[in-house]
């Protein structure tokens, strides 16, 4: 063998659960793919994130058809949340830049120091400039 290549064998017939102590993560996951019934999967998974999100996976995947269409909706109406909510929060902060370099503009700043402060392209804020004097022309 190689120091680049190694190998474990992991019997899970010898694993007892009585003769280990949980908080090991490999015990842990051996049990967990070793497990005969439900409680000791629970209880690995109250200690253990990763075990918890397997078992999830788990029982997703032991869903019938309907159920498991049922859950791929509900995930997916959950990310479009999301990320609606990200795109929100974008949308607010574009807003408050936008606010606050008309009120840099009101105050007779410079092009280039409103442009560094914000960060927007200088010849977006001439555009603003511009946009604001035809405005208060207007009125």
């Amino acid at each position: 063998m190689t120091n680049d290549l190694e190998i474990h064998f992991l019997e899970l017939p010898k694993l007892r659960q009585n003769d280990v102590t949980m908080g090991d993560l490999l015990v842990n996951w051996l049990l967990f793919v070793g497990a005969k019934d439900e409680r000791t999967v629970e209880e690995l998974a109250k200690h253990e994130p990763a075990i918890r999100k397997a078992k999830t996976v788990l029982e997703f995947l032991n869903q019938n058809d309907e159920a498991r269409k049922l859950y791929e909706m509900c995930v997916k109406a959950l990310r479009d949340e999301a990320s609606m909510m990200e795109g929100a929060k974008e949308e607010g902060k574009m807003s408050g830049k936008l606010e606050v370099a008309m009120n840099m503009i009101a105050t007779g700043m410079s092009v280039e120091l409103i442009a560094k402060l914000t960060g927007f392209p200088a010849a977006e804020i001439e555009q603003l400039m511009r946009a604001t004097d035809r405005n208060s022309q207007e009125r």
